[in-house]
């Protein structure tokens, strides 16, 4: 019978041993932004942090309080109720930390991960939409053969194409040197 057990991961110790090392996992997160460990391990202290994140957010007394008794230090307990006073996580409710993957430890093959506390503001999800909405995917154009035309037409129409990029050519010159005169007067 399971009468009393509590539920959550024991990583592979005893209960109180499991407890010392969240606590140590959750004091080195707030008080370094980053820790490297196990995937297991991550995971297991990631409600942690954000329910102490959660009591920062809210700033009374109660909450220092249940903070201080689930980290044990009230020093770093007073930094992360400063961060939250001063908005860090003002806009983000929930979901203060990322776990990011890095691989197979060598010695015992342990999935090895980054946990970090996620400091930036949360991107809106309306303003993701209109952007994805605006970009449009160019169709490529059917070009259509004409009848073989004869050769001289076709030398007309490129020495008109040159005449008129010379005129643009020296309409944007001009157009420079008057924007340079311009400012060498206002000086």
């Amino acid at each position: 019978m399971r009468h009393n057990k509590k539920r959550g991961m024991k990583l592979g110790t005893n209960a109180s041993h499991t407890k010392a090392i969240k606590k140590s996992l959750v004091c080195a997160l707030l008080a370094n932004d980053r820790i490297k460990t196990t995937q297991e391990r991550a995971k297991a202290i990631r409600p942690d942090v954000d329910r102490v994140i959660t009591w920062a957010k809210r700033g009374d007394l109660a909450a220092r309080r249940n903070a201080i008794a689930k980290i044990g230090d009230a020093a770093l307990v007073s930094e992360v109720f400063d961060k939250a006073a001063q908005g860090l996580w003002a806009d983000r409710n929930g979901g203060y930390t990322r776990i990011m993957k890095l691989g197979a430890r060598k010695g015992d093959n342990a999935e090895v991960v980054i946990i970090e506390l996620v400091n930036e503001p949360v991107a809106s999800k309306k303003a993701a939409k209109p952007a994805a909405s605006v970009k449009k995917i160019a169709q490529p154009v059917k070009k259509v053969e004409e009848p073989a035309a004869e050769p001289e037409a076709d030398a007309t129409k490129d020495e008109a194409v040159e005449a008129e990029t010379s005129e643009t050519e020296t309409t944007e010159v001009e157009a420079s040197e008057t924007e340079a005169t311009e400012a060498a007067d206002a000086e």
